[in-house]
């Protein structure tokens, strides 16, 4: 079917991965009116073509009910906020432990060092083994550790117990690393960037709710209390994965008679039904291992990769050593440091709502100007607001910390430093689904990867940095990355297209 368009297209959406790559390189099209060939099953407007295609089966995972998807990304949201919130629960525990195993705060926090490292690792490894496995039983495996883990961090009696288990716990990342492709199998070409952006709010939340309730533990109690309350939140995750979420691996290939898992539900969640379905067609381990390695080779995926890098790992440094500045430039005890955290809530959430709109919004505009297509790069306008934004907050912060401003200054930036990578994080992730949507776990694990190891590095840096240079300058210099990552962004919209269609789709081993 024809698309009178700028460039006319032959399109034929109805043959899978094959052709909605060919979209991706050319632009996605969603108004059924302008493909000349009819048969086109489109949403319930009537207008807007379902991108891909759904098949005629039942059990396909684009025709269920839109109750059973929802409910199915509420869980997968609820558990990839569950790895950042234990994470992040350790940051008011800093200040507590010191005391209790007479270190320094600063080799307490190389806690966070180890379990970032181990989040980015498991990442990659997330991936390989759902494509090998399937999504539904590696899920639960891991979910089952994150439940010892958060035990073992509760109960931990020495600092190297302790370091263990929290790296430990950075293995439980699943629905993090494989949220994209839980969002692909599920939803349409035009519902991505709205489910991106409702899952990563999870995520970007996670970081400030659980000091949040750490330090208020801290105030009043021990500080174990706060792994205590990640375990129980981790036990109720695992109840509802059971209950709710489904194996949404699906074959779209019309070379292979299997499409997904038929077997019951307990197969389906030990596994047993995918392992005959997935080697039927025709996944193997070296191409699941090979994957992430042809991902990243994409130029568009590694850039990516890089900008949210660079921005992300200010975002996690402010928020891994908020609680050292705070009590001891503002005297804040754990009560105040509780009721803080709730400027990085707040930011979430006005990011959140903002991109609800945003991201749909520019798409719209920029296909009423190009004869209805939306290509990948548009994507990316959303990341200069974004940019612009964090640059703003960081700098600001800095002055404030140097200069012991007034803390609602302070609590002001750490906010708006949020709103804008939660921006950056939904705008990203909907340009390299759009780009590779044949990927969609592996950039969506790429991503993460960027995220924690800039937490990772910025973690290790960022209170010897400041306390031997100075907050303006390191946040000054801080800003100056956040701006020269800008560029990023100006090359993939003038050469993203070309490059992408020059490096071609990724095509994977058999």
């Amino acid at each position: 079917m024809e698309i009178p368009n700028e460039k006319a297209v032959a399109v034929d959406i109805t043959e899978s991965a094959l052709d909605e790559a060919l979209e991706a390189k050319e632009g996605y099209v969603l108004d059924v009116t302008l493909y000349e060939n009819g048969g086109l099953k489109t949403a319930a407007d009537g207008r807007t073509v379902l991108i891909p295609q759904p098949t005629d089966d039942t059990d396909d995972p684009l025709n269920w009910p839109q109750a059973k998807k929802l409910s199915i990304l509420f869980v997968i949201t609820f558990i990839a906020f569950l790895p950042d919130f234990n994470s992040a629960t350790g940051v008011p525990a800093l200040i507590p432990q010191s005391l209790q195993w007479q270190l320094s705060p600063n080799t307490i926090q190389y806690n966070l060092v180890g379990q970032c490292a181990a989040l980015g690792t498991c990442a990659i490894l997330t991936t390989i083994l759902s494509n090998y496995f399937g999504r539904l039983p590696v899920l639960l495996a891991f979910q089952v550790l994150a439940v010892a883990t958060g035990v073992w961090c509760a109960v931990a009696s020495s600092f190297h117990s302790y370091l263990a288990a929290r790296v430990l716990t950075g293995f439980g990342i699943v629905a993090q690393a494989g949220g994209m492709m839980f969002i692909k199998d599920m939803f349409f070409f035009h519902e991505h960037p709205r489910m991106i952006n409702i899952w990563s709010g999870g995520v970007i939340v996670s970081p400030y709710l659980g000091p949040l309730v750490e330090s208020f533990i801290t105030w009043k109690t021990s500080w174990r209390w706060g792994f205590w309350v990640h375990t129980i939140l981790s036990v109720i995750a695992l109840v509802l994965l059971i209950l709710v979420c489904d194996e949404t691996w699906y074959s779209r290939s019309k070379q292979t008679g299997s499409r997904g898992p038929r077997q019951g539900r307990v197969h389906r969640l030990l596994g047993v039904a995918q392992w005959s379905a997935m080697r039927e067609s025709g996944a193997s381990f070296m191409r699941a291992l090979s994957r992430p390695i042809i991902a990243i080779s994409k130029l568009p995926v590694l850039l990516c990769v890089i900008y949210y890098f660079v921005n992300f790992a200010w975002v996690i440094g402010v928020n891994a050593t908020t609680s050292v500045w705070l009590s001891t430039l503002y005297g804040f005890n754990g009560k105040s440091l509780g009721l803080f955290y709730l400027a990085g809530i707040i930011g979430t959430v006005v990011g959140e709502v903002a991109g609800h709109w945003l991201h749909d919004g520019i798409a719209t505009y920029f296909s009423q100007r190009h004869c209805g297509r939306i290509e990948a790069e548009v994507r990316l306008y959303a990341a200069y607001l974004a940019s612009g934004i964090m640059i703003v907050a960081v700098i600001v912060l800095g002055f404030a910390l140097q200069n012991v401003w007034h803390y609602m200054v302070v609590a002001v930036c750490y906010g708006t430093q949020v709103v804008g990578i939660m921006i950056a994080t939904t705008a990203v992730n909907a340009y390299l689904l759009d780009s590779y949507p044949e990927g969609s776990g592996e950039v969506g694990a790429w991503i993460v990867f960027g995220r924690t190891f800039g937490g990772f590095m910025a973690t290790l840096i960022e209170i010897p940095w400041v306390t031997k240079t100075g907050a303006a300058r390191v946040f000054g210099v801080q800003a100056g990355t956040i701006a020269a990552a800008v560029l990023v962004l100006v090359f993939l919209q003038i050469f993203g297209k070309r490059i992408r269609k020059a490096q071609g789709a990724m095509v994977f081993l058999s």
